[in-house]
């Protein structure tokens, strides 16, 4: 196990290839997109964050230039500068909380194909708040073109009740792990979670690294059970290329 000291480091990207990146899961999804933009901003590169579900608006400081489904043509696209951070959408639910639509996929995988943006960041899944979760049949949406999967599960789940207020699909959970609800998420739940066929990495293509994000891990004690976990799924023939259990909010990442 070695420290590192960005998260962008913790994941071994590599900087010269551009990259589609997908982020599943639940317990800081959107967090994670934006530390990373951020990162590999800072590398002079330029970065797309995008989604293909419903996110947050950006907050102030988050991006410095915000695009809705007026202005996905590729050509202006190509107009923006290195060293940015762009968040594309395809347009604005209004409501309550205000949340950026999502974008098409294919057209995530056309800019791909076009070489428009050395990072492009896709929040895949949706969470409802929720620490951790199992997807439906109609989800994730990730892009044929993602070169790395980040399946995000929230340590603050261990010891939690199975229940609907704190897994985002309770019963699909149950089928992953074997889980009865009124039982407690427990190593074991997780780790059936991370390798269900239909569980973290569901819809992940074939050719992408899948790495997997405990986040959360922000005790010592939660530290101890992520590691646990962590060396059990890479002691097995998972196809799980990595495991980082982290602190996103503390900024500590640990690769296994």
């Amino acid at each position: 196990m070695k420290p590192a000291v960005s998260l962008s480091a913790a994941l071994e990207l590599d900087r010269n290839a551009p990259l589609v990146i997908s982020i599943v899961g639940g317990g800081g999804k959107t967090t994670a997109m934006f530390m990373l933009a951020r990162e590999i901003k800072a590398l002079g590169k330029k970065v797309l964050v995008t989604t293909t579900t419903n996110i947050g608006v950006p907050e102030p400081g988050q991006c410095d230039i915000f695009m809705l489904e007026g202005c996905t043509d590729p050509g202006q696209l190509a107009a923006i500068p290195a060293a940015t951070i762009t968040c594309l959408g395809g347009g604005l639910i209004e409501g309550e909380i205000c949340k950026v639509k999502s974008v098409d996929p294919a057209f995530i995988d056309e800019l791909y194909a076009q070489n428009l943006f050395d990072c492009i960041l896709v929040e895949a899944d949706g969470a409802k708040r929720k620490p951790i979760k199992a997807p439906a049949d109609y989800e994730p949406v990730i892009p044929t073109s993602t070169t790395l999967v980040i399946g995000v599960i929230g340590l603050d789940s261990l010891g939690k009740e199975v229940s609907e207020e704190n897994i985002h699909r309770c019963a699909l959970f149950c089928a992953c792990t074997g889980n009865k609800p009124g039982e407690l998420i427990d190593r074991a739940s997780i780790i059936q979670l991370i390798l269900a066929e239909k569980g973290l990495f569901k819809g992940a293509p074939a050719a992408s690294r899948k790495v997997v994000l405990l986040n959360k891990a922000d005790t010592a004690e939660l530290r101890l059970h992520a590691e646990q976990i962590a060396q059990e799924i890479l002691s097995l023939a998972a196809p799980v290329h990595g495991c980082i259990v982290a602190s996103l909010l503390q900024g500590n990442y640990k690769i296994l």
